[in-house]
């Protein structure tokens, strides 16, 4: 960006326990919305932010135009009419550890979700869970940016430097599961430092992963999260 690099992609999923699915799982974010062919609850986070997406890539507007339809008041009732078909069947979360808890406990089908909490539950709990990467809903995180007059300015511009080297980016990953940002850092991932799995299938960025993805448009929700928050708000009350 302008003002400062990202180190790295997270994004928001949602995922299943196998443990609760019939023969026939979940593929697509269309899935998540088809309750006739999945019966059972749904855990979304109660706010607009990523649900407004998956509603309108799950009626069908393709990934390039999702923004630009929420850009007009149709395309914003469009998000909230998809989101009318499921309404009654949704578990809301707010903190980050309540979807793996949820499919644990079997509360809800499927959960919209972080997939680093996922990853988590999967590799260091056992967690018999199923990303579904479809329609995933990338974030940038670890902006760095150095405070304008800062008297340490060299030593400042050293850490980002190293920071941002491919090696440097690509150490996240022996951690948790978000990409590197950089591409030369994708070849450099590998395996997890505490039980040594290969990370690149759990990798947000991956090619694999990243063919029906859309990278969150942070500029569009500075402008419009306010407004959009009351309206959620009042349609979760209704």
């Amino acid at each position: 960006m302008e003002c400062g690099p990202a180190g790295l992609y997270y994004s928001t999923i949602y995922a299943y326990n196998r443990k609760y699915m019939g023969e026939q799982t979940p593929s697509s974010i269309e899935d998540f919305f088809d309750l006739d062919k999945f019966p059972g609850r749904r855990g979304m986070r109660r706010v607009p932010f990523a649900n407004l997406e998956f509603a309108l890539i799950a009626d069908g507007v393709p990934i390039d135009e999702v923004y630009a339809t929420l850009d007009t008041a149709d395309g914003i009732d469009r998000a909230f009419a998809k989101l009318d078909t499921i309404k009654d069947d949704v578990v809301w979360w707010e903190a980050g550890a309540q979807p793996p808890q949820m499919l644990a406990d079997g509360e809800v089908l499927m959960s919209t979700a972080y997939n680093g909490r996922i990853f988590n539950a999967q590799i260091l709990e056992a967690q018999p869970f199923v990303i579904v990467w479809d329609g995933q809903l990338l974030s940038l995180g670890g902006p760095l940016a150095i405070v304008a007059g800062t008297p340490r300015i060299e030593a400042a511009l050293a850490f980002v430097r190293f920071a941002n080297r491919p090696q440097s980016l690509a150490n996240i990953s022996k951690y948790i599961s978000y990409s590197p940002t950089r591409l030369s850092a994708e070849t450099l991932v590998g395996t997890h430092l505490e039980t040594g799995i290969d990370m690149h299938p759990h990798m947000p960025a991956s090619a694999e992963n990243m063919r029906r993805a859309l990278k969150s448009d942070w500029r569009w929700w500075s402008e419009h999260r306010d407004e959009l928050n009351e309206r959620f708000s009042a349609w979760l009350a209704r």
